[in-house]
């Protein structure tokens, strides 16, 4: 038993030698599926630590992402918005296409932050309308550059209804990303 955990600390140790640490922003396009509302603009905005081997590695992060919709409300033609902020923490898997490319996928799990349900001129909290978290996945690509820096395209795909006045939504969030990774090459 000390041997597998001997070795399981060295295996540890060795892929956190090679890790890194990096920071990550961008423009987020958020809805709900199953609904009839437009897509809701925002940002997202995070930290996230890269460890592994070069042609697979495990990426956990941590960052806010504004999520909602936009719409008209069919009876009185007045414009909804509303603005979800979510705490998401990502365990993204990367796998090497070629030196500068890497495609990743992963499990994700939010926790609801803020809410701002805006009706015409009134504003409101809308946290009593949905459930507080959300568990879901996210996949997509990124172009690694020189100094450090990359971009990437990522969705973010919900598993589980937010119960949003007890319809069954789920979020969906396109995401553009720059990065900057320390120490990266």
């Amino acid at each position: 038993m000390r041997k597998i955990l001997l070795v399981f600390f060295l295996v540890g140790f060795a892929a956190t030698a090679q890790a890194q640490l990096g920071v990550r922003a961008g423009f987020n396009s958020a809805n709900f599926s199953n609904a009839n509302f437009d897509a809701k603009s925002g940002f997202h905005l995070g930290a996230y630590y890269t460890f592994g081997a070069d042609f697979l590695s495990v990426e956990p992060g941590i960052q806010y992402s504004q999520k909602g919709y936009t719409g008209e409300e069919a009876g009185s033609g007045l414009a909804v918005k509303e603005q979800l902020g979510y705490i998401d923490v990502p365990v993204l898997v990367r796998l090497k296409l070629l030196p500068a490319l890497n495609v990743f996928a992963g499990p994700q799990a939010s926790v609801l932050a803020s809410s701002k349900y805006q009706k015409g001129d009134q504003t409101s909290d809308s946290s009593e309308a949905t459930k507080g978290y959300d568990i879901g996945g996210v996949f997509g690509a990124q172009v690694k550059l020189p100094l450090g820096f990359n971009i990437q395209a990522s969705y973010d795909l919900g598993f589980t209804s937010l119960n949003y006045f007890n319809t069954d939504v789920k979020n969906q969030v396109f995401k553009i990303s720059a990065g900057y990774t320390f120490g990266g090459n």
